[in-house]
Parts: C-alpha cells; sequence; structure tokens
C-alpha cells in the first residue's frame, strides 16, 4: 500500500484554491489506488520560526537533552519520521508575496537535518530520502509560472531535490483573482493534469 504524506499550507484551510486543488487529486487517487493518506494542515499546526534553542536540541545527544531540549527535538522528529514513511508527498501551495507560505518555510526548516535527511559529502551535499516523490499543487492569483516572479517552484524543486526527492510534478492554477473566466479555465486545466497524474 502507498502512504501518501498531504501538506496543506493555505491561510484559508480546505477553503484555500490549493488546498481544493489537493483534495481533488486525492480523491482521486483514493479511488484508483491502494493507497493510505495522511493529512497535515499547517494552518493548525501553528509552527514557530525555527529558534537557535531548537537547532542546538538536535545537535545535543539524546541522552544529553533537557527536557526542554527533548520537546523541542520532538517537533522535528515527528516531521522527519512522517515525511520518511510517505512514499508521495502532495503540497498544498498557494503564492504569498511570490513565495511560499511562512508555515511551510517553518515546516521545511524542520525537515533539513543533517546526517538524517542529508549529508555533506567532498562532493556536496547528499539527499537521503529517496524513493519518493513529490506532487506541488500551486494556486496563484496572477500568472507567474515560467517567469521570474516565480520563485516558488524553484524553491520547492531545490528543496525537495536536496533532501533527495527528485521526482516532482507540478500542477498550476493561475489568474484565480483575473475574473471568473480566467479562474474556472485554470482549474478545468488542472483538474485535467490531476486526472492524468492520478491514474
Amino acid at each position: 500500500m502507498k502512504t501518501v504524506l498531504a501538506i496543506f499550507s493555505s491561510l484559508n484551510g480546505e477553503q484555500g484554491n490549493s488546498s481544493k486543488l489537493a483534495n481533488e487529486y486525492l480523491a482521486t487517487l483514493e479511488k484508483n489506488h491502494d493507497v493510505t493518506v495522511k493529512r497535515v494542515d499547517l494552518s493548525k499546526l501553528d509552527l514557530p520560526h525555527l529558534s537557535s534553542e531548537e537547532m542546538q536540541s538536535w545537535m545535543t545527544p539524546a541522552d544529553e537533552r533537557t527536557d526542554a531540549q527533548h520537546a523541542l527535538a520532538k517537533r522535528s522528529d515527528d516531521i522527519v519520521e512522517a515525511v520518511k514513511q510517505a512514499d508521495e508527498l502532495v503540497l498544498a501551495v498557494p503564492m504569498y508575496n511570490f513565495g511560499v507560505p511562512s508555515s511551510l518555510k517553518a515546516y521545511f526548516d524542520r525537515i533539513a537535518r543533517a546526517g538524517i535527511t542529508f549529508k555533506y559529502t567532498e562532493n556536496g551535499p547528499v539527499g537521503l530520502l529517496e524513493n519518493k516523490s513529490a506532487t506541488v499543487f500551486a494556486a496563484r492569483g496572477g500568472v507567474y509560472a515560467g517567469t521570474d516572479f516565480d520563485t516558488q517552484s524553484p524553491f520547492l524543486q531545490h528543496f525537495l531535490g536536496f533532501v533527495g526527492i527528485s521526482d516532482v510534478k507540478f500542477v498550476y492554477a493561475e489568474g484565480l483573482a483575473m475574473g471568473e473566466e480566467q479562474a474556472k479555465t485554470a482549474f478545468a486545466a488542472a483538474s485535467e493534469k490531476i486526472i492524468e497524474l492520478s491514474a
């Protein structure tokens, strides 16, 4: 059975456009395949920005950590373990001010762990999260894919590749704030791509 970890980062939760796209994909995937889906709503997880104290807790041997350090390290340990258990990551990603939501960045900051999800070698960093794929559902008010304003796609591609996930697919719904007709066309195109990817 395939395990899918679905990560939702819209401030609007289930009502967010990226969430709707991801849920459409997940529903089709569950219909066509034997999968287990685990959902994480970052708007409810309320992760703080990464602090030096939290990072230091990772670097302290487990048997030497204080109770406070154990609690801090557990945030990242739980996130990393969920990612390790997944065969596919599904990322529902709205565009906020040309970037990913800060909640998703905070989540990613807990995934990037030297010696656990990547390692440094004499030939550069090597990702350790192998044999996984990712599908990104990107919802945008404007049209940015393929332009210099789309900082999201390269960032997601680079970060996921850095930890070893090089098989990354993107589904875009753009121009959603540019009128009803444009939004309707964008969702229809995204739905066609979803059918293709979940077949």
